[in-house]
């Protein structure tokens, strides 16, 4: 009987050690010691629009609010740089790292490197592939809203009020990204189940404006009875409204133009009858964000996802609720 228990033992200790050396029995976030003040980084995907402008603002805010110093940087669009700039932050010795991922597989890299140097990593607004990186493990949780809901919800409100259009040019976010796999997938899914409408064209504008204006005008051409266009977000939105006045078509009349964030800009446009709805997108990730660093650092358990609340604007309250966008 002693001689089995030692040999278990001995297996098991055998066992315990190979999983360590293949980093197994560390697959957990680094701790967060509690501290008056904490060196803190942002990594920013990119500041060229107001969505990001807004929580960039957020962020800065509520680091000062709490006396705590951000080393901020913006990858201005590129997931390489965004990558090097969190290992600057690293090389900075940062406590916690928020990171709003530019696309779900190359930011990987970044979130295993902190990790290994024992920073924990908070992601906001955006995810990374859960195949290859996954929250309580990798890193500590994603903040953010929840892209499939808000496209589904987009796809529920046009099978209610599409008043007999029924032909979709789809402007997709950035290829790659979790907003706009989700965004597409809540919506597709959805409007399919619906029935009575066709997705005559889907594509990438990149959540540029400009980009979803090119691709809205070519996308125009090539499909003139298409009397809808699902733009995953309001730069796109503002993009392809400007491509159907160009064409010769009234926004609102001739073609329904549906969005997702609902910024100032969108919002003003739904009371104008220019976008039909627009679903919000909160960008104000300050408060939550480092509330959620704080009750690490305490100890408490974080949930692996806190989902930002979103607003729903249209016709019926988007003059009431303007002043309260972003």
């Amino acid at each position: 009987m002693t001689t089995i228990s030692r040999r278990t033992f001995m297996l098991a200790a055998t066992a315990i050690g190979a999983l360590a050396v293949a980093g197994v029995a560390i697959a957990e976030v680094p701790k967060l010691a509690q501290k008056d003040t904490y060196k803190v980084g942002f990594a920013q995907t990119e500041s060229n629009n107001p969505w990001r402008i807004a929580q960039t603002n957020s962020m800065k805010a509520e680091a000062e609010k709490l006396g705590y110093q951000l080393v901020y940087t913006d990858a201005a669009g590129s997931a390489a740089k965004q990558v090097a700039d969190v290992n600057s932050m690293i090389a900075q010795g940062v406590d916690v790292i928020f990171l709003a991922p530019r696309e779900e597989k190359p930011l990987i890299p970044a979130v295993m490197a902190a990790k290994k140097a024992g920073i924990p990593v908070i992601l906001l607004d955006r995810s990374v592939d859960p195949s290859l990186a996954k929250a309580g493990e990798d890193y500590l949780t994603f903040i953010g809203s929840n892209f499939v809901e808000e496209g589904k919800r987009v796809a529920e409100w046009l099978a209610k009020n599409a008043n007999g259009k029924s032909k979709i040019i789809e402007l997709e976010g950035t290829t790659g990204s979790s907003p706009a796999n989700d965004r597409k997938k809540g919506f597709d899914e959805a409007i399919q189940a619906a029935g009575g409408f066709e997705i005559v064209a889907s594509q990438t504008g990149d959540f540029a404006r400009d980009k979803g204006r090119q691709v809205a005008e070519a996308l125009l051409q090539a499909h003139p009875d298409a009397d809808i266009i699902y733009a995953h977000n309001d730069e796109m939105a503002m993009g392809a409204i400007a491509a159907l006045e160009a064409a010769g078509k009234v926004p609102g009349k001739d073609v329904l133009v549906l969005s997702i964030d609902g910024g100032k800009e969108a919002v003003q446009a739904v009371v104008d009858g220019k976008i039909a709805a627009v679903v919000e997108c909160n960008p104000r990730f300050g408060p939550k964000a480092f509330e959620t660093m704080q009750r690490y650092a305490k100890g408490e358990a974080i949930e692996p996802t806190l989902v930002n609340e979103d607003k729903f604007y249209d016709a019926s309250n988007a003059a009431a609720e303007l002043a309260n966008a972003y």
